[in-house]
């Protein structure tokens, strides 16, 4: 048939007799006009123009300058090219039926589309290019377009052509869009003034593209490029080239950063401030982040709405699949459809489908983007509060526990998480109840009553829905308690391995972490148990609801329902379960969230000074010695404003005068309070416990001052730490773990005191700087730093010190006991005025002081970050999911498995009944039979769900629980030599993050893996057999979807791992600020420390927004997989009831394959869970065994506490230097034996080797006539007792503390108190042996804490002693106290001293010299002290 524009078959086509306007043929050409027109202007400009590039004003990497209407300018368009491709479809719809073609029917349409494409991207172009003049050419578009389609629309009006009639509705809509569109443009002139005004508005592009770094650009690209994240392609291609780096994602726009969002919370909640009512976090957050929650809600209601359209066209196809020919109207010589003609068309019906799904997905992702948003700038403002609050914490709620670390690491790392969580979901929380009462009004209108009772199924279930939701919602609390318990424990045995080990206490303390465990599984029982209960109710209730509404169809209306009817009605079955499927989500986070949002609340009160009443003069050195306890260290907190006056205040004076910094009338207790005072200068402050910030050495010294060379040198030198610099791996760059944990404790409290002498302060105080130095080094800090650094300088110094020794040099003294002021003055008013105290002073300071530094055994490790990063682009862990099925057993795994298969064949073939049931024409008895295969199956359907969901939950159940039980077992039986080289905060990691992970993600991801996995199966696999064509279109499909979520996958992963890295030092930095609260107040860094804060949450927050981005993105691949069985069906033309299956199941796949994709990457995710447990699971343990039975050891060995060393060489890793060579030793029963020698000479690993810690390749230590090797390392440990140099107490009580086998004697208790010198202060407190003691012992002083050690050496009644440098934190006059005692309790006893002050071994009746792992002196005392070049007489004399 040829072509012609009017049709060939009629002579009047072409006829004007009438006027021109009154053929329709010529009114569409004119039509055509204005599109001709545009596409003729722009095309040269387009391609001329744009072709160089060059013109453009490069605004950071071309993004858009937008002019005003811009959104609604896209949106305009959208519609635009949908009107038009309707207006096509119509216009060849009524060609066919014409008997030759008419061109004008469909051309302009078609030519329509194209300009309409053409206008939004040289739109986009003008925009880009910040030209705005060339608009001109659309506005003349628009007005010309407006004007042709308003003539035809008057014409169709004239020739009674009405909105029955489909092409006068598509012209109308046009008139309209096109005038708005004019609308548009004249705004832009209206604004931007380009044209008919004097003088344009010139334009700057938004600050933030202005600034290069930035580059998330998702508020500033156009609609298309936010809908499809075409913007991040870059990213994507770049990722596979190269990993992702930080530099790749820069910085945050001004508007997400924390700062901002913290002002504009802070701002809400100030604006509260009522006396009526207390502000509420609540509402300050809806009032600071409402305005995006509503627009994503928005979306949410368009999407949920599109839905709808789902089930409404499957009912229409599967009807009108026959189609019927219709009666042809014509007006001004064509053929008009009428508008329902269309709605009945099958192959139209298809196309909506699609159309609608994809609008859906785009509102979806609309919805979804802006609340992660929202929820994003939520945790930033939330963390930035949090951590105001934490600089405000006084130094009491640390210290008392009230606010451990674990329960601000818990407010950082899991609460703000959790309220962002409840924001993602808050949208679907306003769309459920639309989603159902839409749903029961379409199935009233499909299935009228006998619909209303499935429907009622499903609102019944609700309540037993949200009932199941509000109790997981408690268990998850308690087991959230329980967890916190358990990591409390676990926390405080790996800080004290080292003793539990040597005191073979491990398992009793395992035990106890096993019996918390016990309580966290129980709660984890119920909660895997109402999990699959919710899962099951999930499964099971649209089976019930069709079962429910299938059999009232059969008893109402005496059939069976038809094709159209029934798979519409389970189509919307499927939608109503979602609403009933997030219910029990929404409410868990909603009370998750809740809980969290209480613990935003902290404060208590003990009395620790009183009536102090001291001035300390300006410019000199103030030394402030005393005993143990007596509220030294509280003193200088005191000053610091760390602690709450009940009375009295301190005076700062102006440091330009002389005045002295005076103290009045005091009386304290540590309160918790807001903030410390405020009228005071910087101090430079070095705490008794060293605090080092996880940075290098460099920036650990100078905090934030600015570098001077000089300085830093001189500091360096005063402090003696070149030499230790020298064998750091990059010198004073090298990072310092956590907690300084590469470092020795000399080493870590030497840069503490650099830090506080690099500082410019005028005043400086130092907090026992030399506790644990030895003497040379106490020497040298002393003369180099105090005395000559910090007096040079004429500044303020208080000192706080045990070394008497010292006194000589103090400007003035200030001498403390029990909390309160004993004497102060100079040293000469004191000899004057209390002779008795002078001279006991005198006889401590005359003792020979030899002291020498505890140096880490291990080798400095350096935990490299190297290490997290290496493993990135891993496949998915098919190896490590395999470990993580088969701790679950292997009988779980076959039940899960078999059942999943059975209930998903069953789910089909209820399916597939239906289709035959609704396609046959039957009578009443065949009816009935297919009712009751019907309902049989259904029943069937519904046991098999409450199996599997069982069977899930109960695998994850007990996969963690074996997963936990062997990291214990193997963590706490491991050598001592992998405490030394794995940080703490590793460990500790496994413990926390990865077993929440494993105990409570795992499962019910894997559950919504498989069930998606399967439905997808299932439904490929009903679409297959329903139309084989399918099969083919599949494979290319198949192809595309690998690659396309390959080509997603690598930048997904690569900023999954980023997100992971960027968290650490975020939860580092909060933890770190709460342990050094004092320092960084003392010195006034708070500012610096908030803005490090925002700067790591910024941080984290973009490479969350990133990677939520990068997720949103592979959405395509879904729609088309529907584009394509949506297509074979409407033409594989089967009977209907088929079709009606197959859609059915075609309309669920996209939302199940967007399930897989995205379970597969939350499980590719939880796994590496697994996967750092496994790592530790292949940990060495120590060997417990020993060649000899332990009943073949005598009860009472060892009985004499004979010693013979025999050529012992220890090493501590075979791949290690041997730290003690050929050592060869005799001490007799009950002899006092002193150890002494250098730092690092082997005195620790010699001490080490006799509790066999350590390796003994070569040689043996013979105890009692038994080689300590053979016997089991439970019973040598348990047969020795030792005191160690660091005092470590553990959460519980004195009795808990002193003997946790719970085998003594409460008289044994305070007979061991007594001797430690504690029996009073323990009779003084509440609960005496049962009073608390917190953790780490932080309620008592350090001095205190050792005596407690030296207690619980004395309850194990042991013939050996060994005590490590054990009297190095205690005062002198303590420890001289401590000697008499194990000089009498121990009189009997064999005891092995380690000396850290060589006067402690004067005494004893052996002294062993040891220098690099050999022993150099080996005899009595006097002996050695007459060889007057000996190395033990260079000792004693280099302090006479």
């Amino acid at each position: 048939m040829a072509l012609s524009f009017c049709g060939n078959n009629d002579i009047k086509a072409y006829s004007v007799e009438y006027g021109v306007l009154n053929n329709g043929c010529f009114v569409d050409a004119l039509n055509l006009v204005p599109h001709v027109f545009l596409l003729f202007i722009t095309f040269p400009i387009l391609f001329i123009g744009w072709g160089s590039q060059s013109s453009k004003v490069q605004i950071h990497h071309n993004t858009w300058l937008h002019f005003p209407g811009h959104n609604m300018r896209w949106i305009l368009t959208f519609l635009l090219l949908f009107v038009h491709v309707c207006e096509f479809a119509e216009g060849l719809v009524s060609n066919k039926v014409m008997s030759s073609n008419h061109l004008h029917l469909f051309m302009p349409a078609f030519m329509g589309f194209i300009a309409a494409t053409t206008s939004v991207v040289y739109y986009h172009n003008i925009e880009t290019s910040n030209f705005p003049k060339l608009l001109l050419v659309l506005f003349i578009y628009w007005v010309l377009a407006f004007i042709t389609k308003s003539i035809k629309l008057w014409k169709f009006a004239e020739y009674k052509v009405g909105p029955q009639h489909l092409r006068f509705c598509i012209t109308a809509l046009l008139v309209i869009l096109y005038g708005l569109l004019m609308a548009v443009e004249i705004n832009v002139i209206r604004v931007r003034k380009y044209v008919f005004f004097a003088n344009p508005q010139k334009v700057k592009p938004p600050e933030d593209l202005q600034d290069l770094g930035v580059r998330f650009l998702q508020p500033f690209v156009n609609l298309l490029s936010k809908a499809t994240y075409w913007w991040m392609n870059p990213l994507i291609i770049g990722a596979h080239k190269r990993p992702i780096e930080l530099k790749k994602i820069g910085k945050l726009p001004i508007a997400m950063r924390a700062l901002t969002n913290y002002l504009r919370l802070k701002d809400a909640y100030e604006d509260q401030r009522d006396p009526e009512r207390a502000p509420s976090i609540w509402r300050s957050m809806y009032r600071a982040f409402g305005r995006p929650i509503l627009l994503s809600s928005t979306f949410r209601y368009l999407a949920d709405l599109l839905g709808f359209a789902g089930p409404l066209c499957i009912s229409g196809i599967v009807k009108y699949l026959k189609t019927k020919d219709e009666v042809a109207t014509t007006y001004l010589g064509v053929y008009f459809m009428s508008s329902t003609e269309l709605l009945q068309n099958s192959s139209v019906l298809a196309i909506l489908l699609f159309l609608a799904l994809v609008l859906q997905r785009t509102f979806l992702q609309a919805s979804y983007y802006v609340t992660i948003e929202t929820g994003i700038n939520l945790r930033g403002a939330l963390l930035a509060m949090i951590y105001n609050k934490i600089l405000r914490l006084s130094t009491s709620n640390m210290s008392m526990g009230e606010m451990t670390l674990g329960q601000i690491n818990n407010l950082v790392a899991i609460e703000t998480n959790q309220l962002m969580w409840f924001l993602f979901l808050c949208p679907n929380l306003w769309a459920m109840p639309v989603q159902i009462v839409m749903g029961v009004i379409l199935l009233y209108y499909l299935l009228g009553c006998s619909a209303l009772v499935g429907a009622s199924v499903i609102v019944l279930l609700a309540p037993v829905q949200y009932l199941i939701a509000t109790k997981l919602a408690d268990t998850q609390k308690n087991t959230l308690e329980h967890s916190t318990d358990r990591l409390k424990t676990t926390t405080e045995i790996l800080k004290g391995i080292k003793l539990l080990k040597l005191y073979a206490w491990e398992n009793i303390f395992c035990d106890s972490v096993e019996e918390t465990r016990g309580k966290e599984l129980t709660s984890l029982k119920t909660f895997a148990f109402y999990t699959s209960m919710s899962i099951f109710m999930n499964a099971a209730i649209p089976i019930a609801a069709v079962l429910a509404t299938f059999v009232m169809h059969h008893f109402i209306n005496k059939t069976g329902p038809s094709p159209s009817e029934a798979f519409a009605a389970l189509a919307l079955f499927h939608i109503l379960v979602t609403p009933l499927f997030l219910l029990s989500t929404v409410v868990r986070f909603a009370v998750k969230a809740l809980v969290s949002n209480g613990s935003f609340t902290w404060g208590s009160n003990l009395l620790t000074l009183s009536d102090i009443n001291i001035r300390i003069p300006t410019g000199q050195l103030t030394m402030i010695v005393g005993q143990v306890g007596c509220g030294k260290s509280s003193l200088l907190l005191a000053m610091l404003g760390e602690m709450q006056a009940i009375e009295g205040r301190v005076y700062w004076s102006n440091f330009m005068n002389t005045g002295p910094v005076v103290l009045t009338c005091y009386l304290f207790a540590s309160i918790s309070h807001d903030a410390p005072s405020k009228n005071r200068y910087s101090v430079a402050y070095a705490a008794q416990k060293s605090w080092l910030l996880n940075a290098t050495v460099e920036e650990n010294i100078t905090f934030g001052s600015p570098f001077n060379k000089q300085r830093y040198k001189a500091v360096i030198d005063a402090c003696s730490l070149q030499p230790d610099i020298d064998l750091l791996p990059f010198g004073d760059q090298t990072e310092i773990g956590e907690r300084g944990i590469n470092l020795s404790g000399g080493q870590r409290q030497r840069i503490c005191v650099a830090r506080a002498l690099y500082q410019n302060t005028n005043i400086v105080f130092l907090d026992d700087p030399f506790s644990a130095l030895d003497i040379h080094l106490s020497d040298h800090l002393m003369q180099e730093g105090i005395l000559k650094f910090l007096q040079d300088d004429k500044r303020t110094v208080v000192l706080v010190t045990h070394k008497l020794q010292y006194l000589i040099h103090a400007d003035w003294i200030i001498a403390m006991k029990d909390g309160s002021v004993l004497r102060e003055g100079t040293l000469k008013d004191i000899q004057t005025h209390d002779v008795e105290l002078y001279d006991h002073w005198k006889t401590l300071m005359n003792r020979q002081d030899q002291e020498l530094e505890k140096v880490n055994i291990s080798q400095p490790t350096y935990d490299d970050n190297m290490s997290m990063t290496t493993n990135r682009r891993s496949k998915i862990p098919w190896k490590v999911c395999w470990c993580y099925l088969s701790s679950g057993g292997f009988f779980m795994v076959f039940l899960m498995v078999s059942s999943k298969l059975l209930k998903h064949s069953v789910i089909v073939t209820i399916d597939y009944w239906l289709a035959l049931w609704t396609s046959s024409k039957t009578n009443q008895s065949q009816d009935s039979y297919y009712l009751t295969v019907f309902i049989i199956l259904c029943a069937a359907g519904i046991t098999l769900c409450l199996i599997t969901s069982l069977t899930v939950e109960f695998l994850g159940l007990s996969a963690a629980t074996n997963l936990h039980h062997n990291l214990l077992n193997k963590i706490i039986h491991a050598p001592i030599r992998f405490f030394d080289i794995t940080p703490l905060g590793q460990i500790l990691n496994r413990f926390s993050a990865d077993t929440n992970i494993i105990d409570q993600h795992i499962p019910p991801t894997l559950e919504s893996l498989t069930r998606s996995t399967l439905l997808c199966l299932s439904a490929i696999g009903v679409i297959a057999s329903i139309t084989p064509a399918f099969l083919i279109a599949l494979v290319p499909l198949g192809v595309a979807f690998y690659f396309i979520q390959k080509y997603f996958r690598v930048a997904s992963k690569d900023l999954q791992d980023l997100d992971d890295s960027t968290q650490l030092p975020l939860l580092c930095h909060f933890s770190e600020t709460a342990e050094g609260l004092t320092t960084i107040r003392a010195f006034r860094q708070e500012a610096r420390f908030k803005q490090r804060m925002l700067e790591l949450t910024d941080t984290n927050n973009t490479a969350y927004l990133f990677l939520s981005a990068a997720n949103q993105t592979h959405h395509l691949i879904v729609l088309t997989a529907a584009a394509t069985s949506i297509w074979s069906l409407r033409y594989g033309l089967q009977a209907g009831g088929l079709v009606g299956l197959g859609l059915t199941y075609a309309l669920t796949v996209t939302n199940y394959l967007n399930w897989v994709v995205r379970n597969l990457a939350d499980l590719e995710v939880q796994m590496a869970a697994v996967k750092k447990v496994n790592s530790f699971l292949g940990t060495e343990s120590e060997n417990y065994e020993g060649s000899m039975d332990s009943s073949q050891v005598p009860e009472n060995w060892p009985h004499n506490g004979e010693i013979k060393i025999q050529d012992l060489c220890v090493r501590y890793d075979p791949m290690l230097k041997p730290v003690l060579k050929h050592v060869n030793a005799y001490v007799e029963p009950g002899q006092k034996v002193g150890i002494c020698g250098r730092t690092g000479s082997g005195k620790s690993s010699l001490s080490l080797a006799f509790f066999n810690m350590v390796d003994i390749f070569e040689g043996k230590i013979i105890i009692d006539g038994i080689d300590i090797c053979k016997l089991p390392l439970q019973t040598l440990r348990s047969r020795l007792s030792i005191i160690l140099q660091d005092p470590v107490l553990f959460s519980g009580s004195i009795r808990f503390n002193l003997d946790p086998e719970r085998t003594c004697t409460d008289d044994r208790l305070w007979e061991a108190l007594e001797i430690a010198q504690l029996k009073n202060m323990v009779k003084a407190l509440a609960g005496g042996l049962d009073a608390v003691v917190t953790e780490g012992g932080e309620n008592f002083s350090v001095g205190q804490r050792q005596l407690f050690c030296l207690a619980r050496a004395f309850v194990r009644k042991s013939s050996i002693l060994i005590m490590d440098e054990a009297t190095a934190s205690i005062d002198m006059a303590t420890e001289n106290i401590l000697q008499k005692v194990v000089m009498t309790a121990f009189a009997d006893r064999t005891v092995v001293t380690i000396a850290h002050r060589v006067h402690t071994i004067l005494t004893a009746d052996l002294v062993i010299v040891m220098k690099r792992g050999n022993i150099l002196e080996y005899d009595k005392p006097e002996t050695l002290l007459e060889q007057e070049d000996g190395m033990f007489a260079s000792f004693v004399k280099a302090d006479m």
